[in-house]
């Protein structure tokens, strides 16, 4: 049914005067409304004061506003962060790990040119060397000292000639074969040298005692001179070992001598040095077989 063409509140005066006084209420809003925007443009500072009322009153109600927004970002990145986290955390565990790997390359490498230098200034110094070896292996749970190198009749080896590295004497050729020898080294217990106290010259022999250290008895029996940190070198007596040649170190001491750690470890060495027999007596090492008399 369609509205009445007539909108007429009836005869109630009750309704009339309700509609009268919302048309000018709203009549009377819009006056307000048109002279206060009069007035703020002809004056802007009229209002201020209100204006500073009107913010003191909402500004509880800001400060609110502001602190709910920064709580949420920090949760939101709170959250961010802790998935991040574990991703950024498993690639800083890679990195460090890698740094440790180029960290012990760079140890191993320092290490290794230390020793090749030693043996370069080991071949510049003496003149007596035969060949250089590199130490193949030696034994470590027999009760025999042995060792064995990649050198042989075809470098010019020979049975008795002396072995060192660069930190001391390893010992003597034992065995020679075509491409390689073996070698009694002075921690084996058939292994006896003339040695003498480098800083003095307190004369003495040491002998092999089968587990990695050397006995040092001393030939003038009484008061044992010798002092833990004392240097053993090879005295020269009876040929073979080159007086001077670095040894042992004394560890313990005994009623008669002492106990001594042998400077070149084999387990320790990598490349070795044979030479010449020293002294007069000793028989020239044999012919090295050319390649011509081979073939």
């Amino acid at each position: 049914m369609a509205p009445p063409a007539n909108r007429r509140s009836g005869f109630s005066r009750r309704a009339q005067y309700t509609t009268f006084l919302s048309y000018t209420a709203g009549v009377a809003g819009a006056l307000v409304g048109l002279g206060l925007i009069l007035g703020s443009i002809a004056s802007p500072g009229a209002f201020s004061g209100v204006r500073r009322i009107a913010a003191d009153a909402t500004e509880p109600a800001g400060q609110a506003t502001a602190s709910g927004r920064a709580y949420g970002k920090h949760i939101l990145a709170s959250i961010g962060g802790f998935f991040v986290s574990g991703g950024e955390h498993a690639r800083l565990q890679r990195e460090l790990a890698e740094a440790k790997v180029r960290l012990i390359q760079a140890q191993a490498t320092a290490a290794e040119n230390r020793r090749l230098k030693q043996l370069l200034d080991l071949k510049h110094i003496d003149g007596d060397a035969v060949t250089f070896a590199r130490l193949t292996g030696s034994t470590s749970a027999s009760a025999r000292r042995f060792a064995l190198i990649d050198a042989g009749r075809d470098k010019g080896v020979a049975k008795g000639m002396p072995v060192r590295s660069a930190t001391g004497l390893v010992g003597r050729i034992l065995e020679v074969g075509a491409t390689s020898a073996e070698v009694l080294l002075i921690t084996d217990t058939e292994s006896l040298v003339p040695v003498r106290r480098a800083s003095d010259g307190v004369p003495a022999f040491a002998q092999g005692q089968g587990d990695g250290t050397i006995r040092v008895r001393l030939i003038n029996l009484g008061i044992n001179p010798l002092k833990q940190g004392d240097v053993l070198v090879a005295s020269g007596s009876g040929g073979l070992y080159r007086p001077g040649t670095p040894m042992a170190v004394v560890t313990t001491l005994l009623r008669d001598g002492a106990v001594a750690r042998v400077l070149s470890n084999p387990s320790d060495t990598d490349f070795v040095m044979i030479e010449r027999a020293w002294g007069p007596e000793a028989p020239p090492p044999p012919a090295v077989p050319s390649q011509a008399a081979s073939e």
